[in-house]
């Protein structure tokens, strides 16, 4: 499909405007001149070439077959396609079954916007392709464009030629492919693709292809779904072996989200925690809209990895080794501006490198009088010898082994007097080292288009915007120190660690309470005595057996959030304060109640898992108790956890804090923490596909360790 050397054009036309009319254009303006057939039964010729009236007529099977056809006839063309032996098809359309009654003004409407649910067309059409082993671009997608080995397939005007370069583009959405093919920025594509609905060719396997290219070293995706788990993340470990940058921008709820809601875990993954599983595993760079997309892309484009990354110290042949950089340097024409940036990147969390004194030794000796040589710096005084100052100025920062990559934080303006000594000073500067060297602007629209072109065209990114440029400075900060492989998801060897208890079967009957302590403990994982009790009689016995204090909570069926309903007694000390709670809980909630011994004192974790349909099961983790949704934070990983990872994503919670022993709280034993962690995921592995979610909430975290203080589970 990608490398066509004949393709059919089935809707061909001569009348201007057209659907049928741009596709025989654009893809006759492919450098690689495939062999191409127009298929039409209304014309004989099309500007002088002849027009067959069907696939038939053309004999010979061919490669690829567009598709410029209503929804009605697209069955029967791709059926045609497919017994001839014909090896791929783009569909233009959007592939849904035509309408019944009349049309109207509302059936257009449905058109532009389609009714959701799953269109029987789309099933019919990917089963003619399945039966034939064909790949197929689409459902309603603009098609591709392999820049890399002159073909275009697309039904649409887009630039030509379109620009080459180093990304490759798959997208759900035609209007990015058109607004990123056009977007005049400092990179170019190997391969471009709007998939649309991937009905059976999906954006794993473009991707996969596109790895195959020698051309393309940085990979743009930007998707609303995950159709092929198994493949895309086999890609993307494909892509970080070989340190090519994932970039992506995802949109639309997770599958995770869809779990019931009766668990923290599934509302906490809700909004995209299969992306932030995905991304975390394979360190890919998520960005949160089209413009960091773009400057992030412009970064990655221009080659220059980030000072001192890890792998660079590996000797290789043609590249010294390097000191390790630990932030970022900026070269400043406003005070204001400087301290702006400077706010924007602490909240960002991106550090700037600690200069060396030797460097602050450099910079005074150029400065202004009243000009302090820091990090970030701000040049402006007198305004002198506008080009040796700032050349010099970004020249010493890059120099400095603390500075992993320097960026000229100017507004680049259009100068009205014709000064260019920003721009000459920034190339310069960019010519004299192997660092990152990029122009930081503030605004958008006031960017003035010759100079910024000028830069681009010599290789310096032009990021154009403070906030989206220092996160993409972030994320080449970020791919300098790439998470581990991610481990094989392997269950255990036995169903259970450590006992012969038939789980599955047990947890599909939705056990009570205790017994689901009883799986924690088999996964290692300390929980709280429990007890059932449903007369205070049976109470009162269970704490005996506990022993004082105890705490009383509500058992009842439908309450999965005792606390929020007041079916939480903490701290009863003797049989009286017992039976108090129990006949106060069952004039409210219902007889049905647990007697659990008394944790000691702790931060509260939450913990648990959500089954998402792409990925599997997922690991949840949260602040807990009442904090869950105060924090508003969680992480969302893949299973299997090490215990490495699990302290990283501890480190990276602000009840991490809380962990580690702030404002005088004593430090919860954090290994302890992290074991808990890693022992849910391997429950995770084993007992994923039997669950839809599991809550841990809270997992107390003391000095003595972690314990489990309530649990819940909802069977799959």
């Amino acid at each position: 499909m990608l490398q066509a050397r004949s393709i059919a054009l089935v809707g061909a036309s001569a009348r201007p405007g057209s659907l049928g009319a741009r596709m025989v254009a654009e893809v006759a303006r492919s450098p690689s001149r495939p062999r191409t057939y127009l298929v039409n039964p209304r014309y004989g010729t099309i500007d002088g070439a002849p027009c067959l009236p069907d696939l038939v007529a053309i004999g010979a099977a061919v490669d690829l077959v567009l598709l410029a056809v209503p929804d009605g006839a697209l069955e029967h063309q791709l059926d045609q396609a497919a017994r001839r032996g014909d090896r791929s098809a783009v569909i233009f359309g959007s592939a849904f079954d035509p309408p019944s009654g009349p049309r109207g003004p509302r059936d257009r409407l449905a058109a532009i916007d389609p009714p959701s649910g799953p269109p029987g067309l789309r099933d019919r059409l990917a089963a003619i392709a399945a039966a034939a082993g064909m790949a197929v671009c689409g459902a309603g997608c603009m098609g591709f464009v392999n820049v890399a080995r002159g073909l275009r397939a697309i039904g649409y005007v887009e630039p030509d030629p379109v620009p080459a370069g180093p990304v490759a583009l798959i997208t759900h959405s035609g209007s990015v492919f058109s607004a990123m093919l056009r977007a005049r920025r400092g990179f170019g594509f190997s391969l471009a693709v709007s998939s649309g609905q991937e009905i059976v060719t999906t954006a794993a396997a473009y991707a996969r292809y596109a790895l195959d290219m020698p051309e393309t070293k940085v990979l743009a995706l930007v998707l609303e779904a995950i159709r092929d788990a198994p493949e895309l993340r086999a890609t993307l470990a494909r892509a970080r072996a070989a340190d090519v940058p994932v970039v992506l921008l995802s949109v639309g709820a997770s599958d995770a989200g869809r779990a019931m809601v009766s668990a923290h875990s599934g509302a906490l993954a809700a909004a995209d925690g299969a992306w932030e599983a995905l991304s975390a595993a394979y360190g890919v760079h998520r960005v949160h809209d089209l413009a960091e997309l773009a400057d992030t892309l412009e970064l990655f484009s221009a080659g220059r990895p980030w000072a001192g990354r890890p792998w660079a110290d590996r000797p290789r042949a043609g590249r010294r080794r390097t000191a390790q950089a630990t932030g970022i340097a900026t070269v400043h024409d406003s005070g204001l501006e400087r301290a702006h940036v400077a706010d924007l990147a602490a909240g960002l969390g991106i550090p700037f490198g600690v200069l060396a004194p030797c460097t602050t030794q450099r910079l005074a000796e150029v400065l202004d009088p009243g000009l302090t040589p820091a990090n970030p710096l701000d040049v402006w005084g007198s305004g002198r010898d506008t080009e040796p100052l700032f050349t010099e100025c970004l020249s010493a920062l890059a120099a400095d082994p603390a500075v992993g990559a320097v960026a000229l934080a100017v507004d680049l303006v259009p100068e009205f007097d014709g000064d260019d000594s920003y721009p000459r000073a920034v190339l310069a500067a960019a010519a004299a080292t192997a660092k990152p060297v990029a122009v930081l602007a503030g605004l958008p629209s006031a960017v003035d288009p010759a100079a910024a072109a000028r830069l681009r065209a010599a290789g310096v990114p032009v990021l154009e915007a403070t906030r989206t440029g220092l996160l993409a400075l972030r994320h080449l900060l970020d791919h300098a120190h790439p998470p581990s492989p991610p481990a094989t998801p392997v269950p255990s060897a036995t169903p259970v660690p450590f006992s012969q208890t038939p789980w599955p079967e047990l947890l599909a009957r939705q056990p009570a309470a205790p017994v689901l302590f009883d799986l924690l403990r088999d996964y290692g994982i300390r929980a709280v005595r429990a007890e059932p009790a449903a007369t205070r009689e049976q109470a009162l016995k269970a704490a005996a057996e506990i022993g004082y204090p105890v705490v009383l909570k509500t058992d009842e069926p439908g309450i999965a959030h005792k606390s929020d309903v007041g079916g939480v007694r903490l701290g009863l000390r003797d049989p009286g304060a017992l039976a108090a709670a129990y006949d106060e809980l069952t004039a409210r909630l219902g007889p049905r109640a647990l007697v659990c011994e008394t944790a000691a004192l702790g931060t509260e974790l939450a913990l648990g898992l959500v089954r998402d349909a792409s990925l599997g099961p997922l690991v949840v983790v949260s602040a807990g108790g009442v904090f869950i949704e105060i924090f508003s934070e969680r992480a969302v990983v893949l299973p299997p956890v090490t215990r490495s990872q699990a302290r990283a994503i501890l480190a990276r919670l602000r009840v991490g804090a809380l962990l580690a022993g702030a404002r005088g709280r004593p430090p919860a034993d954090l290994d302890a923490a992290a074991d808990a962690i890693v022992a849910m995921s391997r429950l995770a592995l084993d007992l994923g596909e039997t669950l839809d979610a599991m809550d841990i909430n809270p997992l107390i975290c003391g000095p003595a360790g972690a314990i489990a203080a309530d649990v819940l589970v909802v069977p799959r």
